[in-house]
């Protein structure tokens, strides 16, 4: 072994010394990027109490309790100790693998957002001056506990301050008529604990509400993770690279710095004196690594199965991460035969499907997070190894929550028509395959099928039900666009004695009857509605009405007959009541679409058409899948396939199919029983009141039909003591058979008994034949009051519950409402939630114990537990680990993120992985054309010293020379990332010209809140709608305007809350917010609230109406008559109008782009004498133009924005960089500029100006909304390049609000085909040229020497340095050639950027000079 070492280091010398004879000096080169927040570091401490808080506020408080001054601890130990003790500290509330999920979202900084969103809210009081830690009291602050109370005296005078959902509100009594005493502190700090002891004391008093909100006033930066960069190769057909040498200072070496086994920054530690020569045995490594040859066509068919090889015969240990390496590296691998051609992959996680294109970092520990719960509750009951994934693995169901469905098949129900049999729909189709058919967006089809069934329950005498039945007819009659079966139930009086002549619902019910049986239904719905009409406004249908209708109508009925007391008609009267109440739907007058229960919102006359039209829509999907999977055929009866659906209960209870929940742990319980139920209930009353006993009772009348749960009785009196009724029961319950126990409660729940027991009347003479008399009374008789205390303390502590309060408890989850009055459960009640309980989980659990032939003893308790709802302490024995499944091809950008990721993962958790390989054959091109590293670490990390490190970094280091590149930053759908510093061209990186590493600092500069908008009186989008966002002091911070697709818009912010507003002027004018959702705040709340506190994508939903004296107001038109769209568009605001100004629109990525966008500027400025404005695109700018451009701006005059915008995640992706940009030079035009711009002219970054463009502004576009300049076609030598005879060039003028919304749809259709839209910004409007109107501009107004010739070029007013496919010249060198005015622009521009660097560093000369002499001074 000895001898092995000696000779490497000898092959080592020898290498070294044959290098030494070349002296060649090599320093280290690579790439790396990092991406810091733009909020300062938030401490780890405060972060560790919000991943606390998501297992409850209580735990929270308690953990708060724990390390209420720990931050002592941190000038005494090292930073890493200081850390290890905060997650020892958590570690008392949390298991093991919880722990590790905890380091994992510390390292991912993924609370941060929770935290400083409290800072920002604190920035809106503001904070005093000089104070670490305050408290506000109804809007006043207070650095002191002294202070504090003063103004605890005071706070009823004043307001109470909004409270966030996010809030840390401390438990105690918390009443609305308490003061509010909101702290911002740091918790751990001296200064918190001095006002948490106060305040805690106080809330548990009752005295006031504590609300806790993090604050700490340090300012260090914090770099982020879980996100992707990428190094793109990029063509170098057309040479575009800017030829300005860049000067940097090089970084110190990286000890890790590692190139096939060899630590080359440890080496020239212990070598200083090699430093060239190890310099350039690395570079002679990476190239020989690192060889970039294509490879030839029949080189490229197999790699997917070699590479899939490859990974299959290493260790498994190493797999993983030999699937990275290939992934992330591969350009440089594939002349090593490795690689595969994109293709499908997915990953499953415990059975769930998470797709990489929605899912990152954040929102998988999330989904770790929550089966975590599920597996260590799963462990405590024993379940382990591969019983496990069958429990993971039962198919959940399939019912939403949020729509129970009633049976309509009722015989009570009326129906006014019939599309399947009735004559008027004789023309439609009938074929359910129509659905099928393909149609215009939002049109109806007419199928003869009762696809859709409205059914109405009606109280006849109510107001309401008029408007009601009108609107039914008119449905009715006017059958379009609205196609469903109408059917009604009339909820009358059901007393014998009460005729026709009584009552006015009785009489319209027999008089409706009558008609039916004699005519038929649809006659008798008409003659309902005639009925109707004849009742004034305002007035109720009365019994004269319906008379005098008979008279008229039918003349010769005898209305003695129909109406009287021995009617003929009175047939299921009594029907439409029964089927009412046991229902258990709300306060008529309620109605069903296809049995689904309509709230009392939607069943406002004014709203109704519009609520059917959009279930109607969504329906139609269900049933299109369903006639497409087959389970719809031709002889289908679809109301019956309708009915037989698992959202279809008997009843309607809140309480039961709310999707609200909350669960009780029994995980560290025993199990007890022998016998395996698939449902245990427990009944909460207080058997004192009268409510409470008919509670009990209720249950055990349901236990007499359907003796198939386990019953618990829990008793929750006022007053624990022998005499309680609940005693007997119990005692019952405990020594006698099930039906003596049943039997024996029943009688003695009933009232009449209860009164005899008041009474005196011994409990034995209540007993009845058959049970065990001695037994029951021995237990009667010895059972003590303490059996009844601890009870009561069960539903105080465990359940939460008030004295008296009732509740039923399933399976663990508690049912019950804080409005006694409210809480309903009858005997149906019973049946409903047995059946619901069963047929969501329990029955299949139950079901796969039996199969698995387990102890139903020692399992019966798995069926009280809902898994995503544990919640275990106790320490387990880690044992636990996740089953995750890998669909991958190796070489796409899937495996580019998947293989660090489940490297990563398996670091944090136990995991059991399978990975299949899905090759694909005969590839054609190089799968992967770019380098990748995933930025994600398991844990916090550190420096050497014990410091802690700022976070994670992408580092690229083995990577090729050679290649051109361009870096991309691959973020969380909701991040706006932005280069922050990079004297670097990082569009084109080029090893070989660098020396050293190229650094990239990237920001996390907003977080975007994305929306959806409608119009509540049409469905549609209010096009041109404008929202801003901002705070309390600053209302205005970002502004947006609502698109005209999906209504969506998009908003700029940082964690925090923020107001959401309509625009003051015409939006606010013309429209008010009625709804929505997904907010912070409450749905009538004056203010829209928005709270920004996670990583997550932010999405809401606001609904607005048009106010009452505006509904014929245009959003887009200063008046209300009929105009134009271009004539609405550029009379949106005529103050901006009248100032004359030129806006010029540019788009540029790169360092060579940004320098002919500054001569292209130049060359606008020279050329007019009206102010110009000009608009950039801010995604793509370097940060050293960003820098300079402000400068640039002051010295030549002009006025500049910079605007962005997010690519929406619900248009397709662009993958390119390239094709990226050419998509906002297009797509976006009509949200990235306010509604004043009325034109904009787009001039490309390369175009030298040669004319005023105010020509071109005033030119008129004669109503059209675009100006395009044709291509050229008169050089004559390219006419073989040329791959067009009528298209259009460059968009030279655009009008741009007009036709996003047509762009974008023509995008999203066409771009799905890879192959089409090769040219983006050009070919889209070509495309739609007949569905959007474009001028044709004159030729003079854009020459390009490819397709011009040189005759032309005398009257070009801009010159466009397009590239040339026949010479494929050089940028640089045709710009020099065919621009004569070029050179001396580019000349002008350096010398200033030369001088605004020397002042610059005149600047930082002199403050480093003063802050030396204070220094001294000091």
């Amino acid at each position: 072994m000895f001898f092995k070492q000696c000779l490497i280091m000898r092959v080592v010398f020898v290498v070294l010394v044959l290098l030494r004879v070349q002296h060649v000096h090599s320093a280290s080169k690579g790439v790396v990027a990092s991406l810091q927040a733009k909020w300062s570091m938030t401490p780890l401490l405060l972060e560790t109490s919000e991943f606390i808080r998501e297992d409850g506020e209580e735990k929270f408080w308690q953990f708060v309790d724990t390390v209420k001054e720990l931050t002592v601890y941190k000038n005494g130990e090292s930073v890493r100790s200081y850390y290890n003790l905060i997650v020892k500290k958590a570690g008392q509330f949390l298991t093991d693998l919880q722990v590790n999920l905890l380091k994992l979202s510390l390292s991912l900084r993924a609370y941060s957002p929770a935290v400083h969103a409290f800072q920002q809210i604190a920035s809106d009081e503001p904070p005093p001056d000089g104070c670490t830690a305050f408290v506000v009291v109804h809007g006043q602050n207070a650095c002191s506990t002294k202070d504090m109370k003063k103004l605890l005296k005071t706070a009823a005078s004043r307001p109470r301050p909004y409270l966030y959902k996010s809030d840390h509100q401390y438990p105690g009594v918390n009443g609305t008529d308490l003061p509010v005493a909101v702290l911002y502190a740091e918790i751990g700090t001296k200064e918190f604990n001095t006002f948490h002891k106060v305040l805690s004391e106080r809330a548990q008093e009752g005295k006031l509400v504590y609300v806790l909100r993090h604050f700490e006033t340090k300012n260090e930066k914090m770099l982020l993770s879980g996100y992707g960069v990428e190094l793109a190769i990029k063509s170098t057909e057309y040479k575009a690279v800017d030829d300005t040498q860049v000067k940097v200072t090089t970084d110190n070496e990286d000890e890790n710095d590692e190139v096939q086994g060899f630590l080359f920054g440890k080496l020239k530690k212990s070598h200083p004196d090699l430093q060239e020569e190890l310099g350039e045995l690395r570079k002679h490594l990476l190239e020989s690594t690192n060889d970039m040859t294509p490879l030839k066509v029949w080189e490229l068919q197999d790699l997917s199965f070699q590479a899939a090889s490859r990974i299959m015969t290493v260790p498994k240990f190493d797999s993983l991460k030999l699937m990275q390496d290939l992934s992330q590296n591969f350009p440089s691998k594939a002349s090593e035969s490795m690689g595969i051609q994109p293709g499908d992959a997915g990953l499953f996680i415990n059975g769930i499907h998470v797709d990489l294109d929605i899912h990152n970092a954040f929102s998988i520990l999330d989904i770790l997070r929550t089966e975590a719960k599920i597996l260590e509750g799963l462990h405590n009951l024993g379940i382990k190894g591969s019983s496990v994934s069958k429990f993971l693995h039962l198919p959940s169901s399939t019912t939403v929550e949020d729509s129970y469905a009633l049976d309509i098949r009722h015989s009570s129900i009326m129906w006014a028509n019939d599309i399947e049999k009735d004559s008027m729909y004789r023309h439609w189709p009938s074929s359910v395959q129509e659905l099928l058919r393909a149609t215009f967006p939002g049109v109806i089809r007419q199928i003869r099928r009762n696809f859709y069934n409205l059914v109405l329950f009606l109280d006849p005498i109510q107001e309401e039900s008029i408007e009601l039945v009108k609107l039914a007819e008119l449905f009715y009659k006017h059958n379009i666009p609205l196609r469903y079966v109408i059917g009604f139930v009339l909820v009358v009086s059901a007393d014998d004695k009460v005729d026709g002549y009584l009552d006015a619902g009785v009489a319209l019910f027999r008089l409706l009857n009558y008609i039916s049986e004699e005519y038929d239904e649809a006659q008798a719905f008409t003659s309902m509605v005639s009925v109707y009409n004849r009742v004034e406004v305002g007035e109720t249908l009365s019994v004269d009405t319906v008379t005098a209708y008979l008279k008229k109508k039918f003349k010769k009925a005898n209305a003695d007959r129909i109406l009287g007391v021995d009617s003929s008609y009175d047939e299921n009267r009594k029907a439409g009541g029964v089927f009412y109440r046991k229902s258990g739907l709300g306060a008529l007058p309620v109605g069903l679409f296809n049995g689904i229960p309509l709230s009392s919102e939607e069943m406002d006359p004014e709203e109704l058409e519009t609520v059917l039209l959009q279930k109607i829509m969504e329906t139609t999907n269900f049933f299109q899948r369903a006639v497409f999977m087959g389970q719809i055929t031709e002889s289908v009866d679809v109301v019956d396939f309708l009915m037989e659906q698992a959202n279809v209960v008997p009843r309607i209870n809140p309480l039961i199919l709310s999707s609200e929940r909350r669960y009780l742990d029994f995980t560290s319980s025993p199990g007890k029983e022998e016998v395996l139920y698939g449902v245990t209930m427990w009944i909460v009353a207080d058997i004192e009141q009268p409510s409470g006993r008919q509670l009990l009772r209720n249950a055990l009348k349901h236990m007499v039909n359907y003796c198939s749960f386990y019953f618990q009785l829990v008793v929750t009196t006022g007053i624990a003591s022998s005499e309680s009724r609940g005693t007997p029961v119990w005692a019952s319950l405990l020594t006698q058979s099930s039906k003596n126990m049943l039997d024996f409660s029943l009688k003695l729940l009933k009232e009449e008994n209860v009164e005899l027991l008041k009474q005196g009347t011994k409990i034995k003479h209540l007993l009845k034949q058959g049970m065990d008399h001695d037994a029951f009374e021995k237990k009667f008789n010895t059972m003590e009051v303490d059996f009844l205390h601890s009870q009561q303390k069960y539903c105080k502590e465990v359940l939460k519950l008030k004295a008296g309060q009732r509740a039923v408890v399933s399976n663990g989850r508690v049912r019950f409402t804080n409005n006694p009055s409210s809480f309903e459960f009858s005997v149906e009640d019973f049946h409903l939630l047995e059946k619901i309980t069963l047929r969501t989980s329990a029955e299949k659990i139950k079901s796969k114990i039996k199969q698995m032939n387990l102890n139903a003893q020692k399992y019966a308790l798995f069926l009280l537990v809902t898994p995503s709802r544990y919640d275990c302490r106790c320490n387990i024995i880690y044992e636990v680990f996740y089953d995750v499944v890998a669909i991958v091809d190796p070489l796409t950008r899937d495996a580019q993120k998947l293989a660090p990721l489940l490297v990563v993962l398996g670091q944090v958790v136990n995991m059991k992985v399978q990975v299949f390989m899905n090759c694909r054959a005969k590839l054609s091109e190089m799968p992967l054309k770019s380098f990748y590293q995933y930025v994600l670490e398991p844990d916090v990390t550190f420096f050497g010293n014990n410091s802690l490190s700022p976070g994670p970094v992408a580092r690229f280091t083995e990577i090729p020379e050679s290649p051109l590149l361009t870096l991309n930053m691959i973020t969380p759908e909701s991040w706006m990332v932005e280069a922050v510093r990079s004297p670097y061209d990082l569009d084109n990186i080029h090893l070989q010209e660098v020396s050293g590493v190229v650094n990239a600092e990237y920001e996390l500069e907003y977080l975007l809140l994305e929306g959806h908008c409608f119009d509540l009186s049409t469905g549609q989008p209010p096009r041109g709608l404008q929202f801003t966002l901002g705070m309390r002091q600053e209302p205005l911070m970002h502004d947006t305007i609502v698109m005209a697709n999906l209504g969506y818009f998009q908003l700029k912010a940082n964690p925090g809350a923020w107001i959401l507003r309509l625009r003051e002027g015409r939006s606010e004018d013309i429209y008010q917010i009625q709804a929505h959702d997904g907010t912070d705040s409450p749905v009538d709340a004056g203010d829209v609230i928005v709270v920004l506190n996670s990583f997550h994508s932010k999405i809401i939903k606001v609904r607005v109406q048009k106010k009452p004296d505006k509904l014929n107001e245009d959003l887009l038109s200063e008046g209300t008559e009929s105009k134009g769209l271009w004539d609405s568009i550029t009379s949106v605001d005529g103050d901006d109008k009248k100032k004359d100004v030129l806006n010029i629109f540019s788009v540029a990525s790169g360092h060579l782009y940004e320098r002919f966008l500054r001569i292209m500027t130049l060359s606008v400025l020279q050329h007019t004498k009206t102010p110009v404005k000009f608009w950039f695109l801010k995604n793509y700018l370097s940060p050293s133009f960003k820098d300079t451009i402000s400068h640039m701006a002051k010295a030549y005059g002009f006025q500049y924005e910079l605007v962005q915008y997010k690519w929406p995640r619900w248009l397709h992706q662009q993958t390119e960089k390239q094709r990226i940009i050419w998509g906002y030079k297009i797509l976006f035009l009509d949200v990235l500029f306010p509604l004043a711009v009325d034109k904009i002219i787009f001039v490309d970054a390369d175009q030298i100006v040669r004319a005023d463009l105010k020509e071109l502004r005033d030119l008129d576009l004669e109503g059209a909304p675009y100006g395009y300049t044709p291509f050229c076609d008169s050089r004559k030598e390219m006419e073989g390049y040329r791959f067009w005879k009528t298209d259009h060039n460059k968009s030279q003028t655009i009008t741009y609000i007009a036709a996003g919304d047509r762009l974008r749809g023509q995008y999203q259709a066409l771009s799905q085909d890879p192959n089409s839209l090769s040219n983006l910004d050009q070919d889209l409007p070509n495309n739609m040229i007949h569905q959007v109107a474009i001028k044709s501009l004159p030729q003079e107004w854009l020459w390009c020497e490819t397709w011009c010739d040189d005759n032309s070029k005398t009257t070009a007013k801009t010159i466009d340095l397009c590239n040339n496919p026949k010479t494929k010249e050089p940028k640089l060198s045709a710009a020099v050639r065919i621009v004569p005015e070029w050179s001396k622009y580019d000349n002008e521009i350096k010398q200033f950027l030369t001088r605004v660097k020397e002042q610059k560093e005149e600047i930082t000369e002199g403050r480093s000079s003063s802050s030396t002499q204070h220094t001294g001074k000091t």
